[in-house]
């Protein structure tokens, strides 16, 4: 048996770019994950970017996400060649070809109501003071 199973959970570096190849429309996501380590008492940080292909009906949905978004995509790892017109040489690119897509922005909106909500409880104690 095998299994091919990919979780990333990050940030997005640019907008959701549609693209279209042989008659077929795809999204690409550049997401971003961070690590870090220590090394002689200094923390060292360390950027990973994932190229991220999305397909289909979840498509639609990936493409209105905008950079800094904080999502989760699981997918499986795919490797691909291609001829590079630059070097002239063949490349090898890994990507994640995405099956689901998780936003995980809730966060960023709970803090903001709860900080809506202390200014409305501070305004009603300064009014109950006056």
């Amino acid at each position: 048996m095998y299994q091919n199973k990919v979780t990333l959970i990050g940030f997005l570096g640019n907008d959701a770019e549609v693209r279209a190849n042989n008659d077929r429309s795809f999204t690409t996501l550049s997401l971003a994950t961070k690590s870090s380590y220590k090394k002689d008492g200094k923390y060292i940080s360390h950027t990973e970017w994932h190229r991220c292909i999305v397909f289909g009906k979840l498509s639609e949905f990936a493409k209105t996400l905008t950079k800094g978004a904080h999502i989760q995509v699981e997918g499986e790892l795919r490797s691909r060649e291609y001829d590079s017109k630059k070097t002239d040489t063949k490349q090898r690119i890994w990507e994640i070809k995405v099956k689901s897509i998780l936003k995980l922005d809730r966060a960023e909106q709970a803090a903001a109501e709860e900080a809506e909500y202390e200014e409305h409880e501070e305004l009603a104690t300064v009014d109950a003071a006056a």
